[in-house]
């Protein structure tokens, strides 16, 4: 199992993981807040990036901001940036 720190910044031009945002991942979503469109589409985002079903991301905390915090239950793979990020600690 692995828990996000994530900070999203919504209605962006594309889907990417920027960064860090201080101790949290940066993600970029072309969704809006609105109607929990964005968690939705975060949910999906993550699912296809870790390699595992959507019902396998949960949404721990932070689901009205842009602060949020997920459990992804047995990732099958990672990010190209998840490299990179061992890197930089």
């Amino acid at each position: 199992m692995l828990v996000l720190d994530i900070h999203v910044q919504p209605r962006a031009d594309r889907d990417e993981i920027v960064g860090l945002h201080g101790d949290r991942l940066k993600i970029r979503i072309k969704a809006p807040p609105v109607d929990g469109k964005a968690n939705r589409h975060l949910i999906e985002f993550l699912a296809e990036a870790f390699g595992v079903a959507k019902r396998d991301v949960v949404l721990l905390a932070g689901e009205t901001g842009r602060d949020k915090r997920f459990k992804i239950c047995s990732p099958r793979c990672w990010p190209p940036f998840w490299a990179e990020l061992s890197k930089m600690e």
